[in-house]
């Protein structure tokens, strides 16, 4: 399963209305190991365990879960903007509580039926390891399978479906099954935001995700 590009997409839909409770970002360390000599940046290659959980304690998402971290490029837009913000400046091995106003998360509109709207959301990341070279996938080009350049609604919704299949035949998790359930949604979400034309397909100008071999 390629959470990288899951959620490269997911950001997709984030709103940048305030929240209505939490308005600021909130980053609290909880370790930091000793002698740390290099700290994260902007366009740093970032590989992170993570459990994110909203207000009621309901965890919608864990890569620890799945143990499979997730590896993004930090400062480029890839994830959202709490992300971004609240992991600047940490040490391989540190481990941050991450409280992120809906502004800098999924907005007004969440993300299907997994985050809701104006949704605060508390995140428990450990970075795991700090890279320099940037991402070679090129999501528009991996969900373009017609190769029209063009994303239809098909082509997203098969795309998003492939990501979310465990992989080996793992069992699959109640947020994945939950996701799968309101991708519907979701499709229709990236294409409120992604289609600006309103003409019914993703042009690659429009798509805001990964789209270069390099960036």
């Amino acid at each position: 399963m390629t959470l990288r590009c899951v959620l490269a997409v997911l950001a997709l839909v984030g709103a940048t209305l305030a929240g209505q409770e939490v308005t600021e970002l909130k980053v609290d360390v909880v370790s930091v190991p000793e002698g740390c000599s290099v700290k994260s940046k902007h366009g740093d290659m970032l590989t992170m365990h993570y459990t994110g959980t909203l207000d009621d304690g309901h965890k919608f998402d864990s890569s620890y879960d799945r143990d499979q971290p997730f590896t993004f490029q930090i400062g480029v837009g890839q994830v959202i903007k709490g992300w971004d913000q609240g992991l600047l400046d940490m040490c391989v091995g540190e481990k941050r509580k991450l409280t992120i106003p809906s502004s800098l998360g999924y907005g007004e509109r969440g993300a299907g039926n997994v985050i809701p709207p104006h949704a605060t959301l508390h995140f428990d990341v450990e970075l795991i390891n700090i890279g320099d070279s940037p991402p070679t996938t090129n999501v528009f080009k991996e969900i373009d399978a017609d190769k029209d350049n063009m994303l239809s609604r098909e082509e997203v919704s098969d795309y998003l479906k492939k990501q979310m299949v465990p992989p080996d035949g793992a069992e699959m998790s109640d947020d994945i099954k939950q996701m799968l359930e309101s991708h519907d949604k979701l499709v229709e979400e990236i294409f409120q935001h992604e289609d600006k034309d309103k003409n019914g397909f993703i042009s690659h100008e429009e798509f805001s995700g990964p789209k270069h071999d390099e960036l």
